[in-house]
């Protein structure tokens, strides 16, 4: 499939642009070929500047829930706008977002805004270390909190797509301060603490692994991460950028039943524009200055577009619960078009097929997949305008824009591949 327009923006961006694109997955070179540049998105589908478009099933990486363009979002940014784009001020919308995550999720008593799933990840482990007076912190193969110095330790997500253990330009010092241990291996982490014990602040994890492909945690895990972490005066931190009011309105924590110390979130609750957010337990979060001596800041944190997007969004779920009855609905729509001996994992909205033999359900078993046949698998759907994440280590997403026809007919190219 050609794209002459999207081929010569490629050949134009990577003049000035490393690799021509601002985020490595974008450029493609797990699967081949050059990435469709888009000018446009509507519902469930994309359209890129050769004139095709594409059912969506990247959605900006997760946050577009609700689709692309949702009308409740957009008047939202429309009534946004004519106040201002941004102050370095409180804005009474801020404290009305914050309100609203702390109502969806009771562990977060307290939240402070950021603009990034990075920056909130990296505020997060700070205040962990500040609170604790504790320097290590416990993460998990193929978990990616975002471009944070001590977290790029065997990390997913483009490192994965890319084949880089672990990244160029971090201090050994940086690297030595974190302890990696295998996704849902309990006993690792019983070790961790036997190892360093009191020098661990924190276990950080994303309840939900979406960066080595969708990993949900085997039965105890997250029990077992709770009960262990306060056994030894440590915190638990969930990871919920990518699956806070995805899975469910109170996120992963809600779906498990478990109360973390700290969490942090982003894409959902901006509604499509860039936004962060770090929050739990009052105690801690009142050592975050100006209350306490850990200090953090943004100048456009909390800037009134982002959180009128973001507050749409969550008043809308809010009053919508039946959305995540739909999305489940459709993902297992999905996953059953996968032939008997194909690797489906899922949770909730959430999807990956796994082009190997056996279950996946760490980091190590994702390595083994067949990345070539990903790759045309990617292609097939491609080019029958479908468009999948262009990596065997992310994860897909579903919108509550796609309807019943959309999903049937992916459903049915899904196993036309691998009938052929």
């Amino acid at each position: 499939m050609r794209l002459p327009r999207s081929e010569a923006l490629i050949a134009r961006a990577q003049l000035s642009i490393p690799g021509g694109v601002n985020s490595p997955v974008r450029a493609f070179r797990a699967v081949g070929g050059a990435p469709p540049f888009i000018v446009r998105g509507k519902g469930p589908r994309i359209f890129d500047a050769d004139g095709r478009h594409y059912l969506d099933y990247v959605c900006s990486w997760g946050p577009l829930l609700l689709g692309h363009r949702p009308p409740e979002v957009v008047r939202a940014l429309e009534e946004a706008l004519a106040w201002g784009t941004s102050f370095g001020a409180p804005t009474e919308r801020e404290v009305e977002l914050a309100e609203a995550i702390c109502e969806c999720m009771p562990s977060v008593e307290m939240v402070r805004l950021v603009n990034s799933g990075t920056e909130a990840t990296m505020s997060a482990l700070r205040l962990a270390r500040g609170f604790t007076g504790r320097d290590l912190v416990v993460k998990f193969d193929g978990c990616y909190h975002g471009h944070v110095d001590s977290l790029l330790v065997r990390a997913g997500s483009g490192m994965a797509t890319l084949g880089i253990a672990d990244c160029a330009g971090v201090p050994t010092a940086f690297a030595d301060t974190t302890i990696a241990v295998p996704f849902n291996s309990a006993a690792a982490v019983e070790q961790a603490f036997q190892d360093y014990d009191d020098r661990i602040a924190a276990v950080i994890v994303e309840p939900v692994a979406g960066n080595m492909g969708c990993v949900p945690p085997a039965g105890g895990f997250l029990e077992a991460l709770r009960e262990i972490t306060r056994r030894h005066g440590a915190l638990l931190i969930f990871d919920e950028v990518m699956t806070g009011f995805r899975l469910a309105l109170g996120g992963a924590q809600q779906l498990y039943g478990i109360r973390p110390d700290l969490t942090t979130l982003g894409k959902v609750i901006g509604g499509g524009l860039p936004v962060g957010a770090y929050g739990g337990r009052a105690d801690i979060m009142s050592k975050v200055a100006p209350l306490g001596p850990v200090y953090q800041a943004g100048t456009l944190s909390g800037n009134p577009l982002a959180v009128s997007a973001g507050l749409a969004m969550l008043r809308y779920l809010k009053a919508h619960p039946e959305v995540y009855r739909q999305l489940d609905q459709s993902t297992a729509q999905l996953a059953a078009a996968a032939p008997e001996g194909v690797t489906v994992n899922r949770s909730g909205s959430m999807i990956t097929f796994f082009f190997c033999a056996g279950p996946v359900t760490d980091y190590a078993e994702a390595l083994t997949c067949d990345t070539r046949r990903f790759a045309a698998f990617f292609h097939w759907l491609l080019e029958r305008g479908i468009y999948w994440p262009a990596s065997q280590f992310e994860a897909a997403f579903v919108s509550a824009a796609h309807s019943e026809e959309d999903v049937a007919r992916t459903a049915a190219v899904i196993r036309e591949f691998f009938a052929a």
